[in-house]
């Protein structure tokens, strides 16, 4: 491995049954957290800006709703922050219930709201309210999902164990498009945007019942057990921050995250919404046939994902995660030069090259974030360093391209953007993999 050592498992490891249990609860509460924020994504690409944010300039209506797109993204820190000071303090379970809670609320909220037709300027404000309670309820959920999985994974499998709440976001990528599509083919144009649009979003309720399944049913990770119990002597007499420990100590750390992944996260959001209103809008391609295509592309990565993290057991975290981002690099001009071409093939195979490379990074990356902090301070470490690529990166990165396109006329300058992320990404992990060694060199050999 080319990343820190994991902290040394607790002497009681937990059976088999419940590691799969565990598992299990995790990556259904990242896919139903992802499917309800995506479905954002895609209303917002085709029908929110003419239902919230009228306007007589198509573009102007696409860039509100996707400005309120990226606030969602904005708020992510906040519930990193949150949760990552109470789950590295209370727990990583009670953090992950309250975030399918809140994500459930909000989405339902969504689908059940007036458009600006019928009360006016609270439909934006309100819509925008709901999109914040999202970003908080994501910005949440991923660190304790993703620790879920990784501290209960067993020996030398740490990578595949959090690829597994990786699939989170291709399966709520190919959910969010599969009911969108059902949505369209048994409605006709009028009535999808009257209310067809609004049955994805009712999934929000079945949230809550996933929220209650691990309430009453999963347990608390063995690591977070164990690194409760050495510090609660510390705790008798001062008040510990992990927070704060992160600021003072740790800061760097979670930018170089960041900025590893900031690519990415970038990358993915262009491919499945800002492209979704670039062949829509900008090629006159059609609806159904870009959604399908974005939900194939997905599929793919439903393989992808846990080969990358089951190779990164073997190789190293940052060969993997560096190999990705070289790619991402290389392919982000041809990639747009085959969607200018309207064809639906050639869309299908820019987005595919793209979706692999994006695979490649993400699969190892839920481990390889854990395994830059201690347990103590590892929900909220970890979270801010994801959530600060999500808001530099995927937040705005929809916006940014249709800023890009108006502003310049070519979707060259959308692959600029992701190529100047792709570098600051194979920086960040160049400064990553010397910290990595350099410990290496100061650790003591292993006793013979």
């Amino acid at each position: 491995m080319d990343t820190a050592p994991s902290p040394a498992s607790p002497t009681s490891a937990p059976d088999s049954s419940r590691r799969r249990r565990v598992a299990t609860a995790a990556a259904l509460a990242s896919a139903v957290e992802w499917y309800d924020y995506f479905v954002f994504g895609i209303a917002a690409a085709l029908v929110l800006g003419d239902l919230y944010f009228p306007s007589g300039s198509p573009s102007a209506g696409v860039l509100a709703a996707f400005a309120t797109f990226a606030v969602g993204f904005l708020a992510r820190p906040i519930g990193g922050i949150v949760a990552g000071q109470l789950g590295d303090k209370r727990g990583r379970k009670p953090m992950l219930v309250l975030a399918l809670t809140l994500m459930g609320v909000a989405t339902a909220g969504i689908g059940l709201l007036p458009t600006y037709e019928t009360i006016g300027v609270a439909a934006p404000l309100l819509l925008v309210l709901f999109r914040v309670l999202q970003g908080i309820a994501v910005g949440a959920q991923w660190g304790g999902a993703m620790l879920m999985a990784t501290e209960y994974a067993p020996e030398g499998k740490r990578g595949l164990y959090g690829s597994l709440v990786q699939l989170g976001v291709p399966i709520g990528v190919v959910t969010a498009n599969t009911v969108f599509l059902v949505a369209g083919a048994f409605t006709s144009d009028q009535a999808f945007a009257a209310w067809g649009w609004r049955v994805p979003f009712f999934v929000g309720f079945l949230v809550l019942g996933l929220a209650w399944y691990i309430h009453t049913r999963v347990e608390e990770t063995p690591e977070f057990k164990a690194a409760e119990r050495a510090l609660s002597e510390r705790e008798k007499s001062e008040a510990r921050s992990p927070l704060g420990t992160i600021l003072r100590k740790h800061l760097g750390t979670v930018f170089l995250a960041g900025g590893s992944f900031a690519v990415n996260t970038a990358t993915f959001y262009i491919i499945i919404t800002g492209v979704l209103d670039y062949a829509t809008r900008e090629l006159d391609m059609k609806r159904s046939a870009v959604l399908m295509v974005s939900l194939c592309v997905s599929l793919t990565q439903l393989v992808l994902i846990p080969a990358a993290a089951a190779l990164s057991d073997r190789i190293g975290r940052l060969r993997i995660y560096a190999l990705g981002a070289v790619g991402l690099l290389v392919w982000a001009v041809p990639m747009f030069l085959l969607i200018d071409t309207k064809s639906l093939l050639w869309l299908a195979v820019g987005t595919f090259v793209t979706s692999c490379f994006l695979s490649i990074m993400y699969g190892p990356q839920a481990a390889l974030f854990a395994e830059l902090f201690t347990a103590e301070m590892r929900y909220t470490g970890a979270s801010l360093g994801y959530q600060i690529a999500a808001v530099f990166g995927g937040g705005l990165a929809p916006f940014v391209m249709v800023l890009l396109l108006e502003a310049t006329g070519t979707s060259m300058a959308v692959s600029a953007y992701i190529m100047g992320l792709a570098v600051i990404a194979l920086v960040s992990i160049k400064v990553l993999a010397s910290r990595a060694a350099a410990a290496a060199r100061q650790r003591p050999p292993a006793a013979h």
